[in-house]
């Protein structure tokens, strides 16, 4: 089988949901190379654009109902070369919890101090300026 490039495979949506000053990270049961912790996120399917994507895997995920607020921008990931969309999600309803156990193994709200911790090389430009102004 021969590897595929950013442009073949499905695009990736992340969810960048913040509540009570805090963001949601989840922590895959496999780290896909330096990934580990990451926001909830999954690939973009047939139908769908990446704002409905970011709010069916937030739901998928953890169990959370969000609803989309806007684009924070798209790239291909340094680390996975996949191409991610990100997109600020408000909570609607529901409590998170780890609703996808073959995937996560589990979910902290993070305060933005605590981000570098787990994420140590560093968020996309435009999510990190998205939670440095709504994360006070």
């Amino acid at each position: 089988m021969t590897e595929q490039t950013a442009a073949e495979r499905p695009g990736i949506s992340a969810a960048i949901v913040v509540h009570e000053n805090r963001v949601l990270m989840v922590r895959r049961r496999i780290s896909e190379g330096q990934l580990s912790w990451q926001f909830p996120a999954g690939e973009i399917e047939d139908g769908e654009n990446s704002e409905q994507a970011a709010v069916r895997e937030t739901q998928e995920e953890v169990g959370l109902a969000v609803t989309a607020v806007k684009p924070l921008g798209e790239r291909v990931h340094p680390k996975s070369g996949r191409n991610m969309s990100y997109t600020a999600c408000a909570v609607t309803s529901g409590t998170a919890y780890v609703a996808d156990k073959d995937e996560l193994a589990e979910l902290q709200w993070v305060a933005l101090a605590d981000i570098p911790e787990l994420v140590p090389y560093g968020l996309f430009e435009p999510v990190q300026a998205h939670l440095d102004s709504v994360l006070t």
